[in-house]
């Protein structure tokens, strides 16, 4: 149990570092498009701002904020409410999943091949924006799956996120625990 909160930990960890980039390059993008200069060939050098990155902008500062959330409630033992529950790490990292998912997926399909313009700066900005989008989105399915599958595995739903509480339970049969059997 041990092992799979320092692999949770270490995949939050990686994933507010990614957010972080995807807020700092989609940040960057806004920039670049709300201040054109009137003679960028881009949009005839009036100003705009692509839909598709203030959803992976706001995408990014929920991931950011929910992995802080999940590495204190984690790594400090967290387990006063349902907030804290595996329930709720399901459903806060699915819902950040389809968020993620929708947003990369979109960019992807506008940004998916300029390798034509890498000569230019926003080009290689969109680029890295893509990559990093889905590198987010892989650890966000690394998070999901594994939370799921103890969840589902250990019928640990309402058992706190950090997992310490009963920390036999995935190692001993049920028959045999004797943790099992004082919460049935």
């Amino acid at each position: 149990m041990a092992l799979l909160s320092t692999v949770r930990v270490f995949l939050y960890c990686a994933l507010w570092i990614f957010s972080v980039v995807l807020l700092g390059l989609t940040a960057a993008r806004i920039h670049y498009t709300e201040n054109l200069s009137p003679n960028d060939p881009l949009n005839d050098g009036r100003h705009f701002y692509d839909p598709v990155v203030a959803e992976l902008l706001a995408t990014s500062i929920l991931a950011m904020l929910w992995s802080m959330f999940a590495i204190h409630a984690i790594h400090t033992r967290r387990d006063y409410r349902l907030i804290h529950t595996f329930a709720a790490e399901v459903v806060g990292l699915f819902i950040l999943f389809i968020m993620w998912l929708v947003g990369t997926a979109i960019a992807t399909s506008f940004w998916g091949n300029l390798g034509w313009c890498h000569q230019f700066a926003p080009c290689r900005l969109l680029t890295a924006l893509v990559a990093i989008a889905w590198v987010g989105w892989v650890l966000l399915f690394f998070l999901l799956s594994a939370s799921l599958i103890h969840a589902v595995v250990n019928r640990a739903w309402t058992e706190p996120m950090h997992g310490h509480l009963y920390p036999r339970d995935s190692f001993a049969p049920r028959e045999t625990s004797e943790y099992r059997g004082s919460r049935l």
